[in-house]
């Protein structure tokens, strides 16, 4: 059997694993034998629990599904570590390790490529190849936990891709990685960032994960957040809000809106002044993120003044707002910079 045509196990709940060691002529039990080593990151030659005959039998018609590491970039300036990985078909994807005093935290990538095109992120003006199955999501934080010799504890789903474009995918991986069967992460310590798919909102809402939802928000003027984020023509910001709202009411959880700062274009007294009345009354926080400079986008960060003054005015009104911690800015740590500096070398070859 080709390894396109192999079940990958890590895109398994623990039920369809019985289902399917079963459908092998192998005790159920086996099951959670097999669950417990692929979360460690063990392949399944390594599953010694396993007879060398059902390890063969297991390897003829699944493989674990675990990425493989292309490359790894280690800052020199803090301890955030970039993973490049390589998918089974040869697509790459990227996350990122970052240590804070609570803990390790992962943001890790949901698509290869992205449809969304903002203008803004180093995954524009790269070719969308594909959805990443629940495994894949799984897998980098696995690859990384072993790799590193860690547990992460915290999760991002703030990598290349939109995580509500994936829906159907994200929702199997969030379930997956907080069963206790999984790796068992608190939907709590979970955030899931999307640029405004409104429908999807308000599913995610009904789903009982009470993960924190990170709207990128960027501007709160319509036609202005449309230029940057095309999704705004199709959800403007009457829409969206109304979805926060709702996901507010239904989870108890407060939303979280990143805010990209882009010197002479979303950093003015005007917009600050903006945003605060469209977010009175939204249980909610402001996450304030000098820009990050990207070739070809032309935008620039502004000043650390103009951010400390658009903080300043969003307290004033009452808004809760912080200015994000840059980490990893010597390895290209911004989402798709890596995957973008590898696929131009490659082609340019």
């Amino acid at each position: 059997m080709g390894e396109d045509a192999k079940i990958r196990l890590l895109d398994l709940d623990l039920t369809e694993l019985k289902a399917f060691v079963r459908s092998l002529n192998m005790p159920e039990y086996r099951a959670g034998q097999i669950m417990g080593r692929l979360l460690i990151g063990d392949d399944i030659e390594n599953i010694t629990t396993l007879s060398k005959a059902d390890r063969e039998r297991l390897k003829e018609a699944a493989v674990s599904g675990i990425p493989e590491i292309m490359l790894v970039r280690e800052s020199k300036l803090d301890e955030t570590v970039k993973f490049l990985f390589k998918l089974y078909d040869g697509v790459l994807v990227e996350c990122v390790l970052m240590k804070y005093n609570y803990g390790y935290s992962v943001c890790v990538s949901s698509q290869a490529g992205c449809r969304m095109g903002c203008k803004f992120c180093a995954s524009s003006g790269i070719a969308f190849s594909r959805d990443l199955t629940p495994g894949e999501i799984l897998g980098q934080i696995i690859a990384v936990n072993k790799f590193k010799n860690i547990r992460i504890g915290h999760i991002v789903i703030m990598g290349i891709g939109e995580p509500l474009d994936n829906y159907d995918n994200i929702i199997k991986f969030l379930k997956i990685v907080t069963s206790p069967d999984g790796l068992n992460i608190s939907a709590r310590k979970i955030s899931l960032s999307t640029c405004g798919i409104v429908p999807n909102i308000f599913r995610l809402a009904g789903e009982n994960i009470p993960v924190t939802l990170s709207v990128s928000l960027h501007n709160p003027f319509d036609e202005e957040r449309s230029e940057i984020m095309p999704v705004n023509k199709r959800f403007p910001l009457d829409e969206l809000f109304a979805a926060c709202r709702e996901y507010v009411k239904i989870t108890g959880r407060r939303v979280t809106f990143e805010y990209s700062l882009i010197a002479g274009v979303n950093d003015s007294r005007r917009h600050a002044g903006e945003l605060a009345r469209r977010l009175s009354h939204l249980q909610c926080h402001v996450n304030l993120i000098p820009v990050n400079k990207v070739t070809g986008t032309g935008f620039e960060r502004p000043d650390r003044s103009a951010i400390e003054r658009f903080k300043g005015y969003l307290e004033e009104k009452g808004i809760e707002a912080t200015v994000r911690r840059e980490l990893g800015r010597d390895i290209s740590a911004a989402c798709g910079q890596l995957r973008k500096s590898v696929i131009t070398e490659e082609t340019q070859q």
